[in-house]
């Protein structure tokens, strides 16, 4: 896959912000053309005392949720840069991330001032968790 490096690079920071407590949300968006998937939401669960990704795809008429580990959900992600989304973008407390392709399928990653001052409530309390004795 073209696009493998790049947003392996975009997706390390994805599960740095999941380490460090600071992961908010991750949305895939801005589809090329009117398709009938039109966002991915991904979230963080605790299924079995154990971190995963909930994938929420969002369809214009159903949504369909997928549960991966974190490493599993690169690869799910991943099959859907450039067909049909351009954009995913990062939500952290630290800062915001956009993964974007332009016209040309030209690769950037830019960072923001955050849009959350919170983290995932999952993330906070499952961290809490790890530390506990």
């Amino acid at each position: 896959m073209p696009f493998k490096e790049t947003f392996s690079e975009f997706y390390t920071k994805v599960k740095t912000s999941l380490d460090d407590g600071t992961f908010a949300k991750l949305t895939l968006a801005k589809t090329i053309g009117n398709t009938e998937l039109m966002n991915i939401y991904v979230r963080p669960i605790v299924d079995e005392n154990v971190l995963k990704l909930e994938l929420k795809f969002k369809f214009q008429k159903k949504e369909i949720i997928e549960i991966h580990f974190i490493d599993k959900a690169f690869d799910r992600l991943l099959e859907f840069i450039n067909n049909p989304f351009l954009s995913a973008i990062l939500f952290t407390t630290e800062f915001d991330l956009t993964y974007k392709l332009n016209k040309k399928r030209a690769v950037s990653i830019v960072e923001q001032f955050p849009s959350f001052t919170h983290a995932s409530p999952v993330i906070i309390e499952y961290l809490e968790i790890k530390k506990s004795p």
